[in-house]
């Protein structure tokens, strides 16, 4: 399950990853969506990605999403959008999921590996599901320095190299042919917006049973960021091309 501080931390984000919706386009060009074009969409959260690449490029979206609150502000964002037409948004646990076999042009899992063990792991369920010729889509972070500080508290974290990343993706089947990196404006504009959602949480629910997980997750996350996270994580969207047979 989603923890209760994400919950709160992005009720109100369009976009729950460190993007924005001009790179998110730029990405719909870059796997040629159209029309005909039907993707999947693992760990769809609120539905911002599905939603822009379905007005922008016409394309077909299947989301699945773990969380009932992220899943209906899916939902609700997608018939307002006037999208409800081509994308669907299914309440569910896709680590339990069986996809079908080259079913889609494009699979998309962005900042959810965990969902499925790690960035390999969503690699062995991602790639049989897009036909060939079709695409993997992966958003994941990586460590743009080395080595961590000693009292980075995330300093543990599965993450790698830019390169490091990449030889993942290309382990198997996968050439890797596109790489949109996230800015510091997109860090920043994705971190703060947790920062005023805790905050405001906090004041109008002091008294529920969670605030004081939640400010202590908060706390810790602003500090690691303002500390080293701005220097040392970036975050990136990976796009795998599974070659024709």
């Amino acid at each position: 399950m989603i923890p209760r501080y994400y919950v709160v931390a992005e009720r109100e984000h369009e976009l729950q990853n460190p993007t924005s919706p001009e790179k998110l386009r730029l990405l719909g060009e870059r796997l040629r969506l159209g029309p005909e074009s039907r993707v999947l969409d693992v760990a769809s959260g609120r539905g911002g990605p599905a939603i822009l690449l379905a007005s922008a490029h016409g394309c077909s979206v299947e989301g699945i999403e773990i969380a009932p609150e992220f899943h209906a502000a899916a939902v609700e964002r997608a018939a307002a959008a006037g999208v409800a037409d081509r994308v669907v948004f299914r309440l569910g646990d896709a680590s339990g999921e069986t996809f079908e076999a080259s079913a889609y042009d494009a699979a998309l899992c962005l900042g959810a590996s965990f969902v499925f063990g790690g960035l390999a792991g969503t690699l062995d369920v991602l790639e049989p599901c897009v036909r060939p010729g079709g695409h993997v889509v992966v958003g994941e972070p990586y460590w743009r320095r080395w080595p961590l500080p000693e009292d980075y508290a995330d300093r543990d974290d599965p993450w790698t190299s830019l390169a490091g990343t990449v030889a993942i993706l290309e382990s198997g089947e996968l050439a890797v042919v596109t790489l949109i990196d996230s800015s510091l404006d997109d860090w920043d504009r994705y971190e703060t917006l947790h920062w005023r959602a805790v905050e405001e949480w906090l004041a109008e629910n002091a008294g529920d049973a969670d605030a004081g997980d939640v400010r202590a997750s908060y706390d810790r996350w602003k500090r690691t960021y303002l500390q080293h996270g701005r220097d040392y994580l970036g975050w990136a969207i990976f796009v795998g091309w599974k070659p024709p047979a």
